[in-house]
């Protein structure tokens, strides 16, 4: 499982010419499932994104993170991340979760990210998301677990 984080001011997902999701000040999550990963591996990334610190303190040091600051979080699927792109000039993606297992993991990771922190937003599974940030920093990290 891995998770592309981005600080940003603001972050909005838009499907169909509808916004979906959107979140001011926080973290745009972009979250890639690959063949194997569970339950287990979603609540450990979870909780790895609540705490990261990527946001800073008094000092403007980096050492707060997301449940600090109150923040909002967008998380998008995006099956693109586990793309095996060693070889060649086409992407493979021989390794990402089946649609199914995909969708049911994406689903989960939400509801518990739901449970955990106030605000959370989301895209739209399989949908063509039109996805829009200012980025922060720019700070930008990818998560894997």
């Amino acid at each position: 499982m891995k998770g592309l984080i981005q600080r940003v001011k603001h972050a909005s997902v838009v499907v169909d010419g509808e916004t979906v999701g959107e979140i001011g000040t926080g973290i745009l999550l972009l979250l890639g499932i690959e063949k194997g990963d569970d339950s287990a591996l979603a609540d450990k990334l979870l909780d790895k994104v609540l705490k990261y610190r990527i946001f800073s303190d008094e000092q403007g040091k980096m050492n707060l993170g997301l449940k600090d600051v109150g923040g909002g979080l967008l998380i998008v699927s995006q099956f693109t991340l586990v793309a095996d792109t060693r070889k060649g000039l086409r992407p493979s993606f021989s390794s990402g979760a089946s649609p199914e297992q995909g969708e049911r993991l994406y689903n989960y990771f939400v509801e518990q990210a739901q449970e955990l922190h106030q605000e959370v937003a989301t895209g739209r599974f399989g949908a063509d998301m039109k996805v829009s940030l200012l980025n922060d920093g720019p700070v930008t990290f990818m998560l894997e677990v």
